[in-house]
């Protein structure tokens, strides 16, 4: 019996799909990797219900602090979204509906002042595009093409694209190597940081579960750092 939609968004979104063992098999055969396997068994790779929030909330993390981040999506959702009225939600502080792409698309977003206009455009831009083509933040033929149609849009570049096909079109190989965590978490004995090219490299052993690799990588950051860190975006947008 086909599980009901919500049930299937909700599988999509914790990576219910994903076999463990089969992953674990794979990059443990890494002798970097094999103890963080260890350490965190079927760890998954979280997604999240709307792919277009989704890409929204990775633009505006862009050469900013988590937090600023979070601040930035605050502002954004209660100028743009819709307000709703739920006693559930309001008890936690919720109040709005995270805008639809057709409300992003013809929005000023530059006029709120709060980030660089080519972010802003590169909002709008995203949005428009998912206006014309709903299928956009959906299921691809391959990693290639998605990254390849995502990096066609002003202000994504090659970390966004990698990231929102991880998270968002649960691309299992997607890798966004000019991660700074990534990198912090991949240094050798001496602190030194593998560049994206050399990272790009050694997890070439770890197709076609890349994504995971991430995963486990960024988990080994320590708590203070994953909070107070930049969001380790590379330069996709000024």
């Amino acid at each position: 019996m086909p599980y009901p939609a919500s049930s299937r968004a909700r599988a999509r979104s914790l990576d219910l799909a994903a076999n463990p063992t089969l992953i674990a098999e794979q990059l443990s055969t890494d002798p970097r990797l094999a103890p963080l396997v260890a350490a965190r068994p079927g760890l998954r790779v979280p997604g999240g219900w709307d792919g277009f929030e989704l890409a929204v909330r990775a633009i505006l993390g862009q050469q900013i602090t988590v937090a600023g981040a979070r601040r930035l999506a605050g502002h954004l959702v209660a100028t743009y979204g819709e307000p709703f009225d739920d006693a559930a939600a309001q008890a936690i502080g919720l109040s709005h509906l995270f805008p639809a792409p057709s409300r992003l698309a013809g929005a000023d977003i530059a006029a709120l002042g709060l980030m660089p206009r080519a972010r802003a455009a590169a909002l709008s831009s995203l949005a428009g595009a998912v206006v014309t083509d709903p299928g956009l933040l959906g299921p691809y033929r391959d990693l290639d093409s998605a990254v390849a149609t995502l990096r066609s849009l002003p202000g994504i570049g090659e970390w966004t694209a990698h990231y929102v096909a991880m998270r968002a079109l649960r691309e299992t190989d997607a890798f966004p190597a000019a991660d700074v965590g990534l990198q912090r978490a991949m240094s050798d004995e001496m602190g030194r940081r593998p560049t994206a090219a050399e990272l790009l490299t050694w997890a070439d052993a770890w197709r076609p579960w890349r994504a995971y690799a991430a995963i486990h990588l960024w988990a080994t950051l320590t708590p203070t750092a994953s909070r107070a860190r930049t969001t380790d975006r590379e330069q996709d947008a000024a």
